[in-house]
C-alpha cells in the first residue's frame, strides 16, 4: 500500500462513517454525521498507517527494531480517550460534546502518523477532518431530523385530563409519543403525565407550548430536549 491508496481509505471511511450518522442524525442522537465519521476516520487512518513503508518503528545501526511503537499507539489512544470522555457533559436529558470528543481523538492519531514520519497522510488526514468539522456543519444542520423531547405535564387532581385526550392533543400538534409515565404527587394534589415525544419541526414545539400554556387545567408543563 502506498500513501495515496491509504488516503483513498480514507475517503471511504469517511463515507461510510457518514453514511451511518445520516441515519443517527435523522433520529435525533446526540452522536450523529460528523461524530460518525470521525471516529470512522481516525479508525481507518490507524490501520491504514500500519501498512504504509515508514518510520513505525526506530531502527538502530544494525537495522534491528528499537521498541514496540504499536505499544505507544495503545497507550497515546487510551489516553487520549478518557480525556475525550471529560468533554463529554450530560445536560438534563441530553448528551453534549461527543463531536469535540472525537475530534480530540482523531487529532492524537494525527500526531501519531506525524509523529511516526508520514508527513503526507498526516497533512491529508488533517485537511479531511478540517473539511469534515467546519465544511459539513452546515450539511447537517439542514439534514431533517426526529426533534426528541422529554415533556412533563401536571394537573390538577380533580381536572386530569385522560389519556386519550392527551394523545388526542399531542396528535393535533404532529407529535408521536414513544414512552409514557405517571405519578402523583398526594401533597400538592397534582397528578403529572411523563413522555417521551417526537416531531419533525421547532415549530411544533413552540405551538404545543403555547397550547399548554392557554389550559387552565395544568398546573405545572416542563419541556426540555431529549438526546441520548
Amino acid at each position: 500500500m502506498n500513501v495515496w491508496i491509504a488516503c483513498g481509505h480514507l475517503f471511504v471511511a469517511l463515507a461510510v462513517g457518514a453514511m451511518i450518522g445520516v441515519e443517527r442524525t435523522y433520529r435525533g442522537r446526540a452522536a450523529g454525521f460528523r461524530t460518525y465519521a470521525l471516529v470512522c476516520v481516525t479508525s481507518s487512518m490507524l490501520m491504514a498507517a500500519t501498512a504504509l513503508p515508514g518510520e513505525w518503528a526506530a531502527t538502530g545501526s544494525q537495522g534491528l527494531i528499537m521498541g514496540d511503537p504499536t505499544r505507544v499507539v495503545q497507550g497515546i489512544m487510551t489516553g487520549i480517550g478518557f480525556l475525550g470522555a471529560g468533554v463529554i457533559v450530560k445536560e438534563g436529558f441530553s448528551v453534549r460534546g461527543l463531536t469535540t470528543a472525537a475530534s480530540i481523538w482523531v487529532t492524537a492519531a494525527i500526531g501519531i502518523l506525524i509523529g511516526s514520519g508520514l508527513l503526507t497522510f498526516g497533512i491529508v488526514a488533517a485537511l479531511l477532518t478540517v473539511g469534515l468539522l467546519s465544511a459539513f456543519r452546515p450539511l447537517e444542520d439542514r439534514m431533517p431530523t426526529q426533534h426528541y423531547l422529554h415533556v412533563q405535564i401536571g394537573f390538577a387532581r380533580d381536572a386530569i385530563l385522560p389519556e386519550s385526550g392527551l394523545r388526542e392533543l399531542l396528535s393535533e400538534h404532529a407529535f408521536n409519543l414513544t414512552e409514557l409515565s405517571y405519578s402523583l404527587d398526594t401533597a400538592s394534589e397534582c397528578f403529572t403525565y411523563e413522555m417521551i415525544l417526537w416531531t419533525h419541526s421547532q415549530d411544533n414545539v413552540r405551538t404545543l407550548a403555547g397550547r399548554l400554556n392557554s389550559m387552565n387545567a395544568i398546573k405545572t408543563f416542563h419541556i426540555s430536549p431529549s438526546r441520548d
